[in-house]
């Protein structure tokens, strides 16, 4: 009887191990909610408007541009500072203490003087994204006027280095 008890309690463990073998436990499950947000972001760069020689003979304009890199989507605006004079109205350019007056302007036909107030004398845009094939290029048109101040100025290299603020 022995025996048989020992063979019944082994088959009867055996049984007990292949049924809990035999069954998979249930998996566990959640999900990973993933998240990003695209922030505004802009960035200006600026050439140089290196007026051609002034002689005092006739106004002299020149141009150049900005490109405006936003992204997709942000309304921006451009302002342009005083620079060396301190004020739009009439821009400077210094050599030493001596001054050559000129101003910057939104447009080809010069009607409008490029400032800081936003809906009077800015330049806005939508960004079209932040890599360099979509950005927005705007033209600064700049005028060395033939005033009797200018036709005064002596010889030399006049400078001035004008803000650029991109609002966005």
């Amino acid at each position: 009887m022995r025996k048989k008890t020992l063979k019944l309690a082994i088959a009867g463990t055996l049984l007990m191990a292949t049924g809990l073998a035999g069954a998979a436990p249930s998996p566990a499950t959640t999900t990973l909610n993933v998240t990003a947000n695209v922030a505004s972001n802009c960035l200006v760069t600026a050439g140089v408007l290196a007026f051609s020689d002034y002689d005092a003979s006739a106004l002299v304009n020149g141009q150049a541009d900005l490109s405006v890199r936003c992204s997709n989507g942000t309304p921006y605006r451009i302002k342009l500072g005083a620079g060396n004079s301190g004020a739009i109205g009439q821009r400077l350019l210094l050599s030493g203490l001596n001054e050559l007056q000129y101003n910057l302007y939104t447009d080809a036909g010069r009607g409008t003087i490029w400032g800081e107030t936003v809906g009077t004398n800015t330049v806005g845009g939508n960004g079209r994204g932040m890599s360099a094939l979509k950005a927005n290029t705007h033209t600064v048109f700049g005028t060395i006027p033939n005033s009797v101040e200018n036709q005064d100025a002596p010889t030399g290299l006049y400078t001035d280095a004008v803000p650029v603020t991109v609002e966005y």
